[in-house]
């Protein structure tokens, strides 16, 4: 039954493909014997033995497997495959809607749409404005910038951008990370006007490492980063944030310049002089009042009004409240005076000074990579709850030219928030006209409302944030994390503690933790013995499914990864240990005579794999066993076929396409070879 079952392409390998009808090989042992296509019929009566014959990848030039290799890895969306056949006038229209996909969705746009969009884009900016105000301050820059940058970024994603959720501004990571970077080499309080145009500068070259990753189609980099890493960077970051503020909600004037855990709590206990009971309670009631909106909207997600208006209402009860009492006479601090006035132009302002250059660059790509990855995740998962798609790359060229030009116009680096845009997609947002109805509405603030804001006091501000950042500690993501992958889970934990204990940087360069995982995956790539499991012609792997029994005389060997010169020592070792071990029994009627090498889950091959093959071929040869390949894929085939010496070990009766067919045929040779 297992010849009969084999031979016809059965179950006997996950991966394994059928071999064309007319190409059956028969095999007595150590020969073979062509025989023509075999009579129609159903397969349980066609001839026992029959062995289906592997087959080579069709021959393809070395410039065609470029072009594919290529394709797959830049293009693997195939992005311009809706052009193949159109009019050149056609080709045009769909080229600018692909550049600027705003020409879907305006030239159709209607009224309706325009009520719901208007409606989610008040929305978010009664969130966009206090958040705008409480990040820029994060960030060490005046709080006038972080409206600057909800105002005119917003409006170049509108045009550039392909999702319809997002809701764009200041981020409280990439603030933060900003801020601490470009403080350890200039004092935003010694000199804000240098300190200001490091911020545009690494803003500039934030987003011309964004804008460059889409067009050069290089998304995959930001893949690195992964779950793991980001759950545990992002509460970390959330923690440093929350202790950050303490210094508003206390009250305090002094206040370390470190970003640690340590660093901050010696800082607060060493200052308890400085800590004010009025600036306490404001802080707590209105901590308190953010917490319980945002409880109250995510147990009843019909809510979502509350949480997206609470910040906005904080502001505007708290500067009544101040103004009305002369809060700012008994210890709490304001905001003080506002300009009214649009963005002014700062393209004089990017410095490209040789001495602040390398600091430039270094923040510029690090809190370009943060945003980059959450704006595109928080895009990717809104898109898949409207079931429409977001292309990444354009995502990246559109965040990239959207912080190239907010540089230009005071604004410093912005992205996709998971706050504004979850308040955005309840909203009931259609479009991007949503961002735009934002910034018209930021527009109105900055040319009317500035003065309003004089007495906000920085308590609330800093509650504000605490209660933005909460949300980003996904304790339930790091749980299962826990379950399903405790490797995963250290990664997680590393990321966590780096940040808090070290510096939100540093805490980023963990994911090189991750790295070093995938590293060590394709060094010691998986390698398991196989079984049949009674009764079929099924063969898995020994240690996970217990009813699989080894088959006598037979080494069935199993790999799961591609073979290239980072593993090839490890798999000669593993697999003649294997041998050792199974020769070394003194078992004599279960005497090992064949290795099967199942390759059905081998990708891809380099000539140092080959060399492995050949090696291993040698090496079991001299000890008087036979070594056999099953279902080597195309590429594989293709290579043992060209490399010459490859070719003249691995004859045609040394490959099979499945291991029943070379158990059924090998079975003759097995026993005639045992004393």
């Amino acid at each position: 039954m297992v010849g009969m079952s084999g031979a016809y392409g059965g179950h006997s390998n996950g991966g394994e493909s059928r071999a064309p009808k007319e190409a059956v090989v028969v095999r007595a042992p150590k020969e073979a014997v062509v025989v023509g296509a075999p009579p129609p019929g159903p397969p349980e009566m066609e001839m026992a033995g029959a062995v289906h014959k592997v087959a080579a990848q069709p021959a393809q030039s070395t410039a065609s497997k470029m072009k594919g290799k290529v394709k797959e890895t830049f293009f693997p969306d195939d992005p311009f495959r809706s052009f193949k056949g159109q009019p050149l006038r056609a080709q045009w229209v769909m080229a600018a809607r692909y550049l600027f996909p705003v020409l879907e969705w305006l030239p159709g746009y209607s009224l309706s749409l325009f009520k719901s969009d208007l409606v989610a884009g008040l929305t978010i900016a009664s969130l966009a404005i206090p958040q705008g105000i409480s990040y820029a301050k994060l960030a060490n820059l005046p709080p006038i910038i972080g409206l600057y940058s909800s105002f005119v970024p917003p409006l170049v994603y509108a045009v550039l951008g392909s999702s319809r959720d997002l809701a764009v501004g200041p981020v409280s990571i990439a603030s933060l990370i900003m801020g601490s970077m470009l403080r350890q080499a200039v004092s935003p309080s010694a000199e804000p006007m240098l300190f200001l145009q490091l911020a545009f500068t690494s803003t500039f070259f934030a987003g011309l490492v964004q804008a460059s990753l889409g067009i050069l189609r290089l998304g995959f980099i930001i893949d690195f980063l992964s779950k793991a890493t980001l759950v545990g960077f992002m509460a970390g970051a959330a923690i440093i944030v929350s202790l950050q503020q303490l210094k508003a909600l206390l009250g305090i004037v002094h206040f370390t310049t470190q970003m640690g855990i340590v660093p901050v709590m010696a800082s607060v206990f060493q200052h308890t002089n400085e800590w004010s009971w009025q600036t306490i309670l404001m802080g707590a009631c209105f901590l308190a009042l953010l917490l319980a909106a945002r409880h109250v909207s995510i147990r009843w997600p019909r809510f979502f009004w509350i949480s997206a208006c609470a910040p906005l209402a904080s502001v505007i009860v708290s500067t009544l409240l101040v103004f009305l009492f002369k809060a700012q006479n008994h210890g709490i601090s304001i905001i003080g005076s506002l300009k009214c006035g649009l963005n002014r132009p700062s393209w004089d302002k990017l410095l490209f000074d040789p001495t602040y250059l390398g600091l430039t660059m270094k923040t510029g790509l690090v809190t370009g990579i943060i945003s980059l990855t959450e704006g595109v995740a928080v895009g990717r998962t809104f898109a898949s709850l409207k079931d429409y798609q977001v292309d990444g790359n354009k995502e990246m060229m559109a965040i990239g030219l959207m912080n190239i030009v907010g540089s230009c116009t005071s604004c410093y680096v912005t992205t996709g928030a998971f706050s504004r845009s979850a308040v955005n997609h309840n909203a009931g947002c259609k479009t991007a006209m949503s961002n735009v109805v934002m910034a018209l509405t930021v527009m109105v603030t900055l040319l009317f409302l500035m003065p309003l804001f004089v007495y906000t006091p920085n308590v609330v501000l800093g509650a504000i944030i605490i209660a933005a950042v909460i949300g980003l500690i996904d304790l339930p993501a790091a749980y299962n994390i826990w379950k399903m992958d405790k490797m995963d889970f250290l990664v997680c934990l590393c990321a966590f503690a780096g940040v808090i204990f070290i510096s939100v940087q540093e805490g980023l360069a963990i994911v090189g933790i991750s790295i070093f995982r995938v590293l060590m995956q394709i060094t010691r790539p998986r390698m398991m013995i196989q079984g049949n499991i009674k009764g079929t012609d099924i063969y898995r792997n020994l240690h996970q499914y217990k009813e699989a029994q080894r088959v006598p005389g037979f080494l069935i060997l199993t790999v799961e990864a591609p073979i290239n010169f980072a593993n090839t020592n490890y798999l000669n070792e593993r697999t003649k240990r294997w041998i050792e071990d199974e020769s070394s029994s003194g078992n004599k009627q279960n005497e090992l005579r064949v290795v099967i090498l199942d390759l059905s889950a081998v990708p891809t091959i380099d000539t140092s794999g080959i060399a492995f093959l050949i090696d291993l071929k040698k090496s079991t040869e001299k000890h008087g066993l036979e070594l056999v390949l099953v279902n080597p894929t195309g590429e594989v085939m293709e290579k043992i076929q060209r490399a010459n010496d490859a070719h003249n070990h691995f004859r045609p009766d040394s490959l099979y396409l499945t291991t029943g067919e070379a158990i059924a045929s090998l079975s003759g040779f097995a026993k005639m070879a045992t004393p």
